[in-house]
């Protein structure tokens, strides 16, 4: 299959710092949570000091995003330490338009979720430290452009979610044990094959002087590999992403994990850290390997099981009888409208993909937020005992009723945007012709009827109709330091359901880059 190619920026030579202060803006984004979390853990108040580390990281945020150039496509803010010289490994960070974006959606949700108070009987100390951290290997992930520093801050993060679900999950003990040994053993797996791919790419990859873990001289390194191995290379790097992001059929862990999850970490995981997979297959598989991710078989295997999620999940989720079942289902479901993004090969495709990975990140956050408010409030999230919550809670009502017609593709929301930005990818350059790109997007259109018969199902179960058998002497009520962050994520979504080019002009310099077929 031809291949077009864009054209690429020089690769940006490595650079180091002696002494390695002063730190650069990228080093204390990724510091300031672990930090804080240290500064918990030996005795400093746990919720003002998580508070403080997540309102700062926004404000880094906002400083960064006014100095960027949006037309740059090389990483920004760079800074590089060595650390290994043969093979060769530096704590390497940078910020492009694609990082940015997930970055953004990063501090949004860990501001979110650090607002979240945890229930009695359960140490503050290991609840808002886990969080942070969960932040803080995400930030790193996202900030990485070192290919061994991308993959261990990933890790890095993986380890407090586990102990979370654990120690403080819900549902039991024997629940929250299956579950969190269940997305252990999976991400586990996923990252083993990862680690499996990343190997295999970095030893073909690395020139002739020696190994090398930078991202940009690999993607150079990368475009001389013949298709034969581009394809098998892209092929591990798909299975082991695909894992971490429960592609079908490896998906089995993500919904009892979130349900099982305490609410900080189920936002957290679904809204921001299952994103790594995603941007992975953005930032190293696509580019690095554009003839692989362009052969007919990757293709057509990719397309089926992105169908897996849209489809047979979806009806799954149809069948589910607990809001937090439904809703982690949800997001296994939505991870197959990405990876058609991915799948159409174009630009249109690339933006709605990194757009949709922003928005349903923000949205699941948000309806992990309220389920937890209102496991909170009952103890349970069993929809046939609720009924009538929209009259005794109406601003509850409100919220969540915004974030599911959100999370469908309601227009007006980021998600509706995104997902059309996917679908108008699917098409592009077909010229009336039905291919397979084409075929699957048309049957991807029925995810969005599906997702509207679960959520509304949900929604007129939960808040409308009767007073159900549950007992709600005092209805949900939200306190004002629960109502920011649920209006932050809220607003969020409206004011980039309107204005997506606020976050795709960052981006779409970098994405151009991205290989087409």
């Amino acid at each position: 299959m031809r291949i077009r190619r864009r054209s690429r920026s020089h690769p940006v030579p490595l650079t180091t710092f002696s002494p390695p202060l002063p730190l650069s803006p990228l080093d204390l984004l990724i510091l300031l949570p672990i930090f804080a979390a240290v500064a918990i853990a030996c005795g400093l108040p746990a919720r003002p000091a998580a508070l403080v580390a997540a309102v700062a990281n926004v404000g880094l945020v906002i400083g960064l995003l006014l100095m960027f150039q949006a037309h740059q496509t090389t990483p920004q803010f760079a800074a590089s330490r060595i650390v290994l010289q043969s093979p060769h490994i530096a704590y390497a960070v940078g910020l492009d338009g694609m990082s940015l974006v997930l970055v953004i959606l990063t501090a949004i949700v860990t501001l979110c979720a650090v607002g979240i108070a945890p229930p009695a009987g359960v140490s503050e100390k290991v609840w808002y430290s886990s969080t942070l951290l969960i932040a803080a290997g995400a930030l790193g992930a996202f900030l990485a452009t070192d290919l061994f520093f991308l993959y261990a801050f990933h890790e890095m993060a993986l380890i407090p979610t586990f102990l979370m679900i654990g120690m403080y999950g819900h549902g039991g003990r024997e629940n929250r044990l299956h579950a969190a040994w269940k997305i252990t053993i999976y991400l586990g797996v996923g990252s083993l094959v990862l680690l499996a791919g990343l190997a295999w790419l970095v030893l073909s990859a690395s020139p002739a002087g020696g190994i090398t873990f930078d991202i940009a001289t690999l993607t150079a390194g990368a475009q001389q590999l013949d298709d034969k191995l581009q394809a098998s290379i892209f092929l591990i790097l798909l299975i082991g992403f695909g894992i971490l992001v429960s592609l079908f059929p490896f998906h089995s862990w993500a919904a009892p994990a979130y349900a099982a999850a305490p609410t900080p970490t189920a936002m957290m995981h679904a809204g921001v850290l299952k994103k790594f997979g995603l941007y992975g297959l953005l930032r190293i598989a696509l580019p690095m390997l554009p003839s692989g991710a362009a052969s007919l078989w990757i293709q057509n295997l990719l397309l089926w099981l992105l169908l897996g999620n849209i489809l047979i999940i979806g009806l799954v989720t149809i069948a589910q009888k607990g809001l937090d079942h439904v809703l982690g289902h949800s997001s296994v479901m939505h991870m197959g409208y990405i990876f058609l993004g991915l799948a159409c090969g174009n630009s249109i495709g690339y933006n709605g993909a990194l757009l949709l990975m922003f928005a349903h990140g923000i949205s699941i956050a948000l309806l992990f937020a309220l389920a937890g408010h209102l496991r909170a409030e009952t103890g349970t999230l069993e929809m046939s005992r609720y009924g009538g919550l929209a009259k005794r809670a109406p601003l509850f009502g409100l919220l969540f009723g915004l974030a599911a017609m959100a999370s469908l593709g309601l227009p007006g929301f980021a998600n509706f945007s995104a997902e059309i930005m996917v679908f108008l990818g699917g098409f592009k350059g077909s010229a009336g012709h039905i291919g397979p790109v084409q075929l699957t997007t048309i049957l991807a259109l029925w995810g969005v009827v599906i997702s509207a018969v679960y959520m509304l199902r949900a929604y007129k179960t939960v808040f409308m109709g009767p007073q159900g058998e549950l007992p709600l002497t005092d209805p949900p009520s939200l306190t004002l330091g629960q109502k920011l962050p649920l209006f932050l994520l809220t607003t969020t979504l409206l004011v980039i359901g309107f204005c997506p080019q606020l976050l795709l002009h960052y981006a779409q310099p970098v994405l151009d880059l991205l290989p087409r077929h």
